[in-house]
């Protein structure tokens, strides 16, 4: 099997893109640490993956203390993995001027420092030679209206990759980024939207993406895999799976 023997930890796996990863990685003989944060998608999990090889635990990466107890978690369970696909986010829409506090803080936290300190507390763990892969996000090099705090986010965690790939280069271990576009995931990218809102963006998206379309999840799964078991002579880049919006003009 493709991943026999491979230990990951998947932040953010219950359901969207990690969720593919995890059930790909499963498929293919890993075995897997896999965290989420609301409690439905976590009983979910727990239910549809019960018999394999996934240890599904419940983590808030704007935690420090749950980020520690995952690290510690994965030590016991594990020693060392293979992979980390650093993978949570949270994100909401508005223009600039209905931003509180409170919605820039939460979304700094869960991506930017929730990014830093996971990777933080898990690249000791990491086995040398083996692999990191970060989630950004094809805005975090656009300049999109209504998603600044988002975009400050995503290009704090795009950034923070291609640093930790230089960190990590002794130890022969890859550090990449997978930025996808529009994606058929359940917050359809952002926490808060309505029924009506994710129908508008998948419309709007469609619309905008050269391909003409949303991404399905195990698409930008194959992309995570390939950069962290195949992609052997890449490191501090970025794979766009984003149907062209980020590079290609929709005529």
């Amino acid at each position: 099997m493709k991943y026999e023997g491979k230990k990951a930890v998947v932040t953010g796996g219950t359901h969207g893109i990690g969720r593919a990863v995890v059930e790909a990685l499963l498929d293919g003989g890993a075995e897997v640490v896999l965290t989420g944060r609301n409690e439905r998608t976590i009983e979910a999990a727990r239910t549809e993956l019960a018999g394999r090889p996934a240890h599904v635990v419940r983590s808030d990466a704007a935690s420090l203390a749950d980020i520690a107890a995952l690290g510690d978690l994965v030590a016991d369970t594990f020693g060392t993995v293979d992979l980390v696909f650093v993978n949570h986010g949270y994100a909401e829409t508005g223009p600039i001027g209905s931003v509180t506090e409170q919605v820039y803080d939460r979304m700094l936290d869960v991506n930017a420092k929730g990014a830093f300190f996971t990777a933080q507390r898990l690249t000791p763990l990491v086995a040398d030679g083996g692999s990191m892969v970060f989630t950004s996000a094809v805005l975090d090099g656009m300049g999109w209206p209504d998603v600044t705090v988002a975009t400050m986010a995503k290009a704090a965690v795009r950034a923070l990759a291609q640093a930790l790939a230089a960190e990590l280069l002794p130890r022969g271990i890859r550090v990449n980024t997978v930025s996808p576009g529009f994606t058929l995931t359940p917050t359809m990218g952002f926490a808060t939207m309505t029924e009506a809102d994710q129908a508008a963006n998948l419309e709007a998206g469609n619309a905008l993406t050269p391909m003409g379309r949303h991404a399905r999840p195990e698409e930008i799964a194959a992309a995570v895999l390939f950069l962290a078991f195949e992609a052997t002579f890449s490191t501090g880049t970025v794979l766009a799976a984003d149907g062209g919006l980020g590079h290609v003009e929709k005529t």
